[in-house]
């Protein structure tokens, strides 16, 4: 006969008791480079448009100004540098017996969590300024569509490694050494 009992509220297990993993210290650094390139290219765009309309309209047909762009600057290379120094410390994954749990969000707060049973397949992801800082996202990708998949951003190289081979390893798959 089919039971199913109820679990007193009581019972039920506190998120706040999980042992939150921080993201690696070098994270930070990254995505500040990253904010660095971002407003790098933003002055490189708004200096050729300053230019291109300068000759475009020196001869007074028209009186355009775009000088006031250059105001972009500093309004946008605040909060660019400052978002990851808000963003990165709220960020965390745990690894517990049956599932990897990732939190994420500033305003909008995520715990995400993967049974080891649903996940089908694990990559370590870099991209060059990854590289350059040690870092590595690590992309879970599990049964059932593209909505129970989990990034987990931010962890060192050798971390990411170490839990993509030991997923595969408790999902019972073939791991293949990169």
């Amino acid at each position: 006969m089919f039971e199913n009992p109820e679990i007193a509220h009581d019972e039920l297990p506190h998120a706040d008791s999980v042992n939150w993993q921080d993201m690696d210290a070098r994270f930070l650094r990254r995505l500040q480079t990253q904010s660095a390139f971002a407003l790098f290219f933003l002055i490189i765009g708004i200096g050729g448009m300053h230019i291109v309309f300068s000759f475009a309209f020196s001869e007074g047909e028209l009186d355009v100004s775009i000088a006031w762009l250059w105001l972009l600057i500093p309004v946008l290379a605040v909060p660019l540098f400052m978002w990851p120094l808000i963003s990165v410390p709220r960020r965390g994954y745990a690894i517990r017996d049956k599932d990897i749990i990732y939190k994420s969000g500033v305003f909008w707060h995520t715990v995400t969590a993967v049974p080891f049973n649903r996940i089908q397949h694990v990559e370590k992801s870099t991209t060059p300024l990854d590289r350059r800082y040690k870092v590595a996202t690590l992309l879970l990708f599990t049964a059932g569509g593209t909505g129970g998949d989990l990034k987990i951003h931010g962890l060192s190289a050798a971390s990411a490694e170490r839990l993509r081979v030991f997923i595969l390893q408790r999902v019972g798959a073939s791991v293949e050494h990169r």
